[in-house]
């Protein structure tokens, strides 16, 4: 049993016009949807950026997959290091601290060779993984300010979401989400306001649903002094305070002062950044995404450590499709310590590109795809839909501070904003 082909395509689909401290969503969110086959014409799937430098860094690793047994995961590793990062020791295990590209690449292909080790066993990649300890997996409701639309018509139909800028309709963003979704507790993303704005709209949230765990992410936005200053405000509301501050060692200097768990998807990204994590105390809760810590393996390495040093493990996310959000639960689905509900874009998600559509978020958490490997399959049509808007669209390397100057010429996104 061989590799034969790998292919990669890159698509576009629709993104609402969501703000963050870096800007604005452009009308059209990239992905790379990966195929890898064998002899016997078994296909495993995966999912990564977009952008061209990991489309070239894909590109890259190609050719060596070719003649690869699927359950050669250290072929594999060696392969996309030599290709992508030049690593003169081709048997390191992970990428050093930083190398987010390497890993990436690596995450990519790693999905598809499991998602094939499972087709070619029968068994659900969650088996391959060591087996689940859980029948589903809980997700938060990803909450975001937004305009009602793009600046530039995009060419399709404006998201039924509306407007999203004050404290009631982000209550009513939240309800909706809850109602449709069953969600049980809310993110906050924010650093788009000032941060007593933004803390208004917590207490409105807190008020409106008294039960629900919040979170607030303001992705590096505030000064260690403005934390400072506002975390008396914060105290008692929130579950976790998200990467408030830009630095490891900023996130260091807030968490002498902060009285809840500090998470992160920022200063504490690949495994070099551990011991300095653990050493500083600076976060308690880090939220792994398989696309750049290394893959689904990976994930579960870092959960281990999460056990070791007494980190809780939750899952970060971008705007993706469901062969990521297959492949997050059925790696959520065999993690001990996951102390906390993952996040998704999905529900911002309109299109799709496996088949049956949408995977079904119940009463707040998704359950493992049933069947082989990840349990999902391509649907062709859709799959050269969405690469058509992707010829189509202009959109090469997202930029969410270009997207923002159509609006506000003056927009600058250094951080911190406050």
């Amino acid at each position: 049993m061989r590799i034969t082909d790998v292919r990669v395509t890159p698509i576009a689909f629709r993104d609402p016009p969501l703000l963050n401290v870096a800007g604005v969503h452009e009308p059209w969110a990239l992905r790379s949807i990966i195929e890898v086959e064998t002899t016997e014409g078994h296909v495993g799937l995966g999912e990564s950026y977009g952008d061209l430098e990991t489309l070239a860094n894909l590109g890259k690793a190609k050719p060596g997959l070719i003649g690869l047994d699927p359950f050669d995961l250290n072929g594999l590793t060696r392969v996309v290091y030599a290709a992508v990062g030049d690593n003169p020791d081709p048997g390191q295990t992970f990428a050093p601290a930083g190398d987010k590209a390497r890993a990436s690449a690596l995450a990519a292909f790693e999905v598809a060779f499991l998602d094939l080790q499972g087709k070619l066993t029968g068994r659900p990649l969650y088996d391959i993984l060591g087996g689940k300890l859980r029948d589903r997996v809980p997700y938060s409701a990803y909450l975001f300010y937004k305009f009602a639309r793009h600046k530039d018509d995009p060419g399709y139909p404006a998201d039924d979401w509306g407007e999203g800028l004050s404290h009631e309709q982000m209550v009513e963003q939240a309800r909706r989400m809850v109602t449709e979704f069953g969600f049980s507790s809310i993110k906050l993303k924010a650093g788009v306001f000032e941060p007593d704005f933004e803390i208004e709209t917590l207490r409105h949230l807190r008020k409106a649903f008294p039960d629900h765990p919040l979170r607030i992410d303001p992705n590096g936005g505030w000064s260690v002094e403005t934390t400072r200053r506002v975390m008396p405000q914060l105290e008692g509301l929130l579950e976790y305070l998200e990467d408030p501050a830009r630095t490891l060692a900023e996130m260091g200097q807030v968490a002498t002062f902060a009285p809840m768990p500090l998470a992160t998807n920022m200063v504490t990204i690949a495994f070099g950044h551990i011991p300095e994590t653990i050493r500083l105390n600076a976060v308690q809760v880090v939220l792994s995404d398989h696309h750049y810590w290394g893959g689904l393996r990976a994930t579960q390495n870092l959960a281990h450590l999460g056990r070791v040093f007494g980190f809780g493990i939750s899952m970060h996310s971008n705007s993706h499709m469901g062969i990521s959000l297959a492949a997050m639960t059925h790696v959520g689905a065999t993690i001990p310590n996951l102390a906390y509900a993952c996040d998704t874009h999905y529900p911002w998600q309109v299109e799709e590109v496996i088949e049956g559509g949408k995977l079904r978020i119940e009463n707040g958490s998704v359950a493992p795809p049933e069947g082989a490997g990840l349990g999902v399959h391509l649907d062709r049509a859709a799959l050269a839909r969405l690469h058509q808007q992707y010829l189509d669209c202009g959109i090469r390397v997202r930029d969410d501070a270009k997207e923002m100057r159509k609006y506000r010429p003056d927009f600058n996104p250094a951080r911190p904003r406050f």
